[in-house]
């Protein structure tokens, strides 16, 4: 965030304030984002989250995986507890030693933006493409049918309905 923007910010009325809290609220609940973070994340991982309490990074391990929160056990604290997707950190915790930093000491960085998502006319008859079913397996089709919303691919000798935002196109190499 830019110094002078938040430098600014304790001058602004309480109305500007909450204005802007909304805004953030929207863009946290985006489900591509969540997708982003949920899609690097599995059950026994260690991550880092930013700790509400004081702002700080900690190191946690991932017990679980909900709705739109992480459930998290802190060596710190006895029982797990919950954590929005978006105070997770997903690097391992072993690069903040080599750069000689501790995890709560670390800069917090400007997170990238979601992708973009694809749409019908992305897509044509005769694409090879992948997408990750709801068992979370990879899968490569041949996209068959083409419909307003979803296509139709042949995965090994199976249809699949597919929306478009779930498809990526697969490139041979």
């Amino acid at each position: 965030m830019r110094i002078k923007l938040i430098e600014e910010l304790p001058m602004a009325t309480s109305a500007e304030l909450y204005q802007l809290s909304w805004v953030i609220e929207q863009l946290l609940a985006d489900p591509r984002r969540l997708v982003q973070v949920r899609a690097q994340l599995h059950t026994g991982q260690q991550i880092r989250y930013l700790s509400w309490s004081d702002g700080k990074l900690r190191p946690a391990r991932v017990v679980g995986m909900h709705g739109d929160h992480v459930a998290v056990q802190d060596p710190a604290y006895s029982k797990a507890f919950k954590v929005h997707y978006a105070a997770i950190r997903t690097e391992p915790a072993d690069t903040s030693t080599e750069r000689g930093a501790a995890p709560a000491e670390m800069e917090l960085t400007r997170p990238s933006p979601p992708p973009e998502v694809p749409g019908r006319a992305d897509f044509r008859v005769g694409n090879r493409v992948t997408f990750t079913d709801k068992n979370l397996q990879h899968r490569v089709g041949l996209i068959v049918r083409v419909n307003q919303r979803i296509a139709t691919l042949d995965c090994d000798g199976q249809q699949w309905r597919v929306g478009f935002e779930l498809l990526r196109h697969l490139v041979d190499v």
